[in-house]
């Protein structure tokens, strides 16, 4: 449809994009518009195409603001007859959300965040990822720790952000933030004179059932993956919304590690011990958990070999009786750990899911030992045919040996968590790559991997974007047909992750749930 200009540039570009993701009729959207371009408000518009059609392509597209007339856009570049129909049914098809580090939504309301979240106003958008984008632009830590601290007050922080705000706002963090505060709070822009509504949309978002509605109703997402960075495991109010991995990590990387070996009661002298420490959590939680997770990877390579038990019980002892060991005898004990629990998931049906690739925060990414993952990842898969493997964030940079992995081993699965905002370009590639390598129902398209909340959102619609680019160009470079496009759907956004994790299974368990 063509508008005059004026009109065309008063009219906020997601509502005019949204109208058409919402199938309305181009004529009567043009009506509509020049008949009332001064009485509509932007809010009204979005509620009345609903949270979809609103969120869809939020800042996706640029008007020519040389004057005469335009075209709007259908979708973004190419065929409208291609990406108009893979646009809508992406936009309107529910996530499984395979990753996230949300804490309890009592806790946020609360002010019970502990160290996950230090602040409770606007610049809490900021303070997960992004905050690593301020410092790598430049931003000096007392800065960096003043903007996000309680003691500053909401409205004097855009002060201390503006300096840096324009070289990050364009990254992947940055736009995840933007699409946050134009969904949530109504702000277009942020700026100094912005600032003071956003501060009282936050506020205004941060009441009770503010989970269900970001997550459910707005971001479409019937259900999220949590390793909940408190402890090992952790008992949801919500546990049908807010699904829980079992967090293995310090299970076998930091053996003796008290907040494992506490809640159990057991005490811990010996090898055995710490076997039946780990054997406490998952006979208590095994079938409440959807998966085991590790991040382990932040501190070594993945690269663990089969150790018996006789190699390292002195290794232990030492442990216990805090006498020298040698980096050997370290990794050793770690190894062997490692696939005692790996070993208990498998017989407990759960998937191992395993950090790969970028490090988050900055200066402290050994890039030789994440190039090795890859080669580490195919190691696990050929010594334990058995156990389903979930490497997580496409190992960014190195995702293409990941596809590799994928197509060869039945074993390994691809998880994109958190790589929509570490590089959306690149993400897009990897998916459009997967889909012509390796079988569609390994693959895992979206996982947040935030502690705010209100960052899924925003999240969630980029990778949403990416999802619908990838298939659209599939289908116009010919790889594809729209059938093949379609079908895709639905088993990348949501139906590999109910089988691979069996939810339907676990949703009947955890609505029974003995501490709810």
């Amino acid at each position: 449809m063509t508008l005059r200009m004026h009109v065309y540039q008063s009219v906020p570009i997601e509502i005019r994009i949204a109208a058409q993701v919402a199938n309305r009729p181009a004529n009567e959207w043009e009506s509509i518009i020049m008949q009332n371009h001064d009485l509509i408000s932007r809010r009204a518009v979005i509620e009345s195409l609903g949270a979809t059609g609103a969120l869809a392509f939020l800042g996706s597209a640029q008007a020519d603001a040389k004057g005469g007339t335009v075209e709007i856009p259908e979708t973004i570049g190419g065929s409208r007859d291609i990406r108009h129909p893979i646009f809508k049914k992406v936009f309107q098809t529910p996530f499984i959300d395979t990753h996230e580090h949300l804490m309890e939504e009592k806790d946020r309301l609360a002010g019970n965040t502990h160290r996950l979240v230090k602040c409770d106003d606007w610049s809490l958008l900021f303070s997960h990822y992004t905050d690593a984008d301020m410092l790598t632009a430049g931003m000096p830590q007392t800065i960096h720790d003043k903007f996000l601290s309680p003691e500053v007050g909401p409205l004097e922080k855009w002060a201390l952000l503006v300096p840096y705000w324009p070289a990050i706002k364009n990254t992947g963090y940055g736009q995840a933030v933007r699409i946050t505060m134009k969904a949530l709070y109504d702000v277009d822009e942020l700026s100094e004179k912005t600032v003071k509504q956003l501060q009282a949309g936050y506020e205004n978002v941060r009441r009770p059932g503010f989970y269900k509605h970001i997550l459910c109703d707005l971001t479409q997402i019937e259900s999220c993956q949590v390793n909940y960075l408190g402890r090992p495991f952790n008992e949801s109010d919500i546990p049908t919304l807010l699904m829980q991995d079992l967090g293995i990590m310090e299970m076998h990387q930091y053996p003796l590690n008290r907040k494992i070996s506490d809640p159990t009661g057991i005490a811990v002298s010996s090898l055995s011990d710490w076997h039946k420490v780990i054997d406490w959590w998952f006979d208590k939680y095994g079938k409440y958990a959807v998966a085991v997770k590790s991040q382990a990877a932040y501190a070594r390579d993945i690269d663990y070999a089969k150790v018996p038990a006789e190699k390292v019980e002195g290794v232990f002892t030492k442990l216990v009786q805090k006498r020298k060991r040698t980096d050997d005898e370290v990794k050793s004990l770690q190894d062997h750990l490692f696939w005692y629990t790996v070993d208990k998931a498998t017989q407990w049906n759960l998937p191992v899911k395993l950090h790969t690739g970028y490090y988050a925060g900055q200066n402290w990414m050994p890039l030789s030992r994440v190039r090795n993952n890859p080669g580490s990842a195919t190691d696990l898969c050929r010594n334990a045919p058995e156990t389903k493997f979930v490497f997580m964030h496409i190992c960014y940079p190195y995702y293409e040996d990941m596809i590799a992995i994928a197509k060869h081993y039945p074993n390994a699965y691809l998880d994109m968590c958190w790589s929509w905002i570490i590089n959306p370009i690149a993400a897009k590639d990897f998916l459009k790559k997967y889909v012509v390598t390796a079988p569609a129902n390994k693959v895992l398209t979206f996982g947040g991997d935030y502690i705010p909340v209100e960052l899924v959102l925003g999240h969630a619609t980029i990778a949403r974007r990416g999802i619908a680019l990838a298939l659209s160009e599939l289908v116009e470079e010919g790889w594809l047909t729209m059938k093949d496009a379609m079908e895709l759907i639905d088993p990348i956004m949501h139906g590999n992750a109910r089988r691979i994790f069996r939810l339907a299974e676990k949703t009947e368990i955890l609505g029974k749930v003995p501490w709810k």
